[in-house]
């Protein structure tokens, strides 16, 4: 297990320390126990650095873990939770996976369910959360043509509920694929996160509402990929996102030089009349 810590910019940093910045915690898992059947993902590495790179320029403050078992990610992500943060919390988990779940080294399964719900809490409450999650949610693969089914597997319906009832408010979670199917690595890195680097670092990109971000990340894999080669040639990756969101919000804007004169923050409100406090009732 290695952890990394990495400054952020001298731009966004301010004398309150740890809870006046936004934070970014990368967990990437390249390197199984040997006693473990899952393959070695030389593509991760590549993945970490240039989100690290992108990130930091936009003023996060990034955190790097690789190859954590399964016990030090839910550790890491109760911790995590607990910590100050300004106003968005970005994590992107990548390893092995099935539907529900990522693997640690050690093989055994992380429940994303379990890793949602540390952040439904008092110190993340009213903060913006964003999960960005790639691995496989099964063994099939996206032929990228239309079909119509009846029903998806009990088991599969049952994990996918699981994950999205977990999801906190003023939460969004990004998947790099659809329920049952893979997602690719490359030893160049994952398409679905080399995408989202690349929207990042694109003019403009930084300063889209994060709704507007990940659709235009869905589109632009959907679209834009295709694998090669005699198996898997043709196959395509179509990502797909939860949100349970209660206003727009631009995680990425920097205030007073993309947001206009007052600014966009990762906070920023449809509407401000829409802040005022509400009863709670069942209709």
């Amino acid at each position: 297990m290695v952890s990394i810590f990495l400054e952020m910019p001298l731009w966004r940093r301010t004398k309150a320390g740890d809870e006046e910045c936004n934070r970014a915690v990368l967990v990437a898992v390249s390197n199984f126990d040997h006693r473990v059947p899952l393959c070695r993902r030389p593509g991760a590495e590549k993945d970490t650095k240039r989100l690290h790179r992108t990130l930091t320029r936009l003023g996060y403050r990034v955190d790097i873990h690789t190859d954590l078992n399964s016990h030090e990610m839910y550790t890491l992500f109760k911790t995590e939770s607990e910590r100050p943060v300004k106003e968005c919390f970005l994590a992107v988990l990548s390893s092995h996976g099935e539907e529900g779940c990522v693997f640690g080294a050690d093989g055994r399964p992380v429940r994303l369910s379990h890793i949602f719900s540390c952040f439904n809490n008092s110190h993340m409450e009213g903060k913006t959360k964003v999960f960005f999650i790639q691995a496989c949610r099964g063994g099939e693969l996206d032929d990228g043509v239309t079909v119509e089914t009846d029903s998806a597997g009990s088991d599969v319906i049952e994990d996918t509920l699981s994950q999205y009832l977990s999801i906190p408010m003023d939460t969004a979670v990004m998947y790099a694929t659809t329920p049952g199917y893979g997602a690719f690595m490359h030893p160049l890195g994952a398409v679905f996160l080399q995408t989202l680097c690349i929207l990042l670092e694109e003019e403009g990109g930084r300063a889209l509402e994060l709704t507007r971000l990940l659709t235009r990340l869905s589109h632009r894999v959907a679209f834009g990929f295709q694998a090669k080669g005699r198996l898997l040639g043709g196959k395509k990756e179509m990502p797909c996102f939860v949100s349970r969101l209660t206003r727009e919000v631009f995680p990425f804007a920097e205030p007073e030089k993309e947001g206009g004169a007052n600014g966009l923050s990762a906070t920023t409100l449809i509407n401000p009349e829409y802040n005022r406090p509400r009863k709670p009732s069942i209709s």
